[in-house]
C-alpha cells in the first residue's frame, strides 16, 4: 500500500493496493526531532533558512533507476534521483546552502517510484519546461512546469500528482510538505532582578530542534580596556540547544546565577551557531535592599528583660493614660463647684 501525506495547498490522492511500499519522512539532521510521516495529515514541519532537510523513507522493489525526487515551491523547482539501499531505505538531503536561499512559504516533496516497468513514465523536459507522459503517444507534454504558461506551485504540484496517478501510468508516489521562513529567535521579557537571584531566561525560535544557540549576558557598563587597565567583567555566557515547541516554534532556555553579578543594566544576546540569526533584550539587576532590624523588649514573669531582633515593623507606640489622671480631674471639678456655691452665700 502506498502511504501518502499532503498538506494545506496540496490535494491528497489515493492509489490501489500494490506489491511494494513507498513512504517518505522528512527529518532534520542529527538530534532533530521534527518528523513528518505520510498519512498523518495533522503533522507539519517548519524550518528556517539555512537548516538542512533530510528526506528519508522505505521503498521496496529495489528499482534499478532509483526514485525520482520532485521539490516544488514558489519560483523553485528541483528534480533529482536517489538510490534505494539494500535494506529498502533511502535518504536524500536538501543541503543548508540550498535552503538558505529558499523563499518563505510551503514546499511540496513528491517521491516517485517507477514501479513494474522500471522507468519513470512522468518526466520533466528541462529544455521546454514541460512535464511529459511517456505513455501517451510515445511522449506527450501534458502541462508546463516552468517557463511561459507554467502553473503556480500549488497547481503544479496537483497537476504532477494527477499525472503520476493516471490510469495509463504504473508509477506511484508519496508526498510530504514543509514550510520555510526566515530565521528568528525571540526572548521573553525578563523583568527586574536582584543580585543573588537565580532565574531562567527563555525564548522561542523557528530553528530546528537540535540547533545550537549562543547566549551572552553582558553588563552594559562593561567595555574593553587596555592591558594595563583593570576592566571588570560582569555577566555570563554559554550554549543551549533548541528543544521541541508548539505552533511552529521551538523553544530554548538558559539558567542564570546572578550571585557574582554587579548591579547594572544587562544586555542579553542570543545568536545561532550554524545559522545566521540574532535576538537581544535587556534587563535591570538591582542591589538587594538590606533587611531592617527592629528590637523587641520582652519582660518575663521572673522579671528578666531580654531584647529579640525582628525584621517585622513594630507598631507606633501609644501613650498610656495615667491611672490617677481621672480622679484628679474629678476632684478639681468638684472643688471649683463648691467654691462657686460658697461665693453665692
Amino acid at each position: 500500500m502506498i502511504m501518502m501525506n499532503g498538506h494545506s495547498l496540496f490535494a491528497r490522492y489515493g492509489c490501489g493496493t500494490l506489491f511494494f511500499m513507498l513512504c517518505a519522512v522528512i527529518l532534520l539532521p542529527a538530534s532533530a526531532a521534527i518528523t513528518i510521516t505520510p498519512g498523518d495529515s495533522g503533522s507539519s514541519s517548519a524550518i528556517a533558512n539555512g537548516d538542512p532537510v533530510f528526506i528519508r523513507g522505505i521503498a521496496t522493489g529495489h528499482p534499478q533507476s532509483g526514485l525520482q525526487v520532485w521539490i516544488i515551491g514558489y519560483n523553485y523547482l528541483k528534480i533529482d534521483t536517489v538510490q534505494v539501499n539494500a535494506d529498502n531505505t533511502y535518504s536524500y538531503e536538501l543541503k543548508s546552502s540550498e535552503t538558505l536561499g529558499l523563499a518563505s512559504g510551503q514546499y511540496l516533496v513528491i517521491i516517485q517510484h517507477p514501479m513494474m516497468n522500471g522507468q519513470f513514465d512522468i518526466v520533466y523536459n528541462p529544455t521546454t519546461g514541460g512535464v511529459i507522459n511517456r505513455q501517451l503517444g510515445g511522449g506527450t507534454t501534458i502541462f508546463q512546469l516552468t517557463g511561459p504558461g507554467s502553473l503556480q506551485s500549488p497547481d503544479a504540484g496537483n497537476a504532477l500528482m494527477r499525472a503520476i496517478n493516471s490510469q495509463n501510468v504504473d508509477d506511484s508516489f508519496s508526498t510530504v510538505s514543509f514550510f520555510v521562513s526566515s530565521p528568528e529567535t525571540l526572548i521573553k521579557p525578563i523583568g527586574t532582578k536582584y543580585v543573588g537571584d537565580s532565574f531562567t531566561i527563555t525564548g522561542s525560535t523557528n530553528l530546528a530542534v537540535g540547533d545550537t544557540l549562543m547566549v551572552e549576558i553582558v553588563s552594559s557598563s562593561f567595555k574593553p580596556t587596555q592591558k594595563a587597565q583593570s576592566g571588570e567583567f560582569s555577566g555570563s555566557s554559554g550554549t543551549v540547544q533548541v528543544m521541541p515547541g508548539t505552533n511552529g516554534y521551538n523553544r530554548w532556555s538558559f539558567d542564570v546565577d546572578s550571585s557574582t553579578f554587579n548591579p547594572d543594566e544587562y544586555v542579553v544576546k542570543v545568536s545561532g551557531v550554524t545559522v545566521d540569526v540574532t535576538g537581544s533584550t535587556t534587563f535591570i539587576l538591582l542591589e538587594r535592599p538590606p533587611m531592617t532590624m527592629e528590637t523587641i523588649t520582652v519582660v518575663t514573669t521572673s522579671g528578666t528583660v531580654s531584647a529579640l531582633p525582628s525584621t517585622l515593623p513594630l507598631p507606633a507606640p501609644t501613650t498610656q493614660k495615667s491611672p490617677l489622671l481621672f480622679p484628679l480631674i474629678t476632684c478639681s471639678i468638684a472643688i471649683v463647684a463648691v467654691a462657686r456655691v460658697l461665693a453665692k452665700k
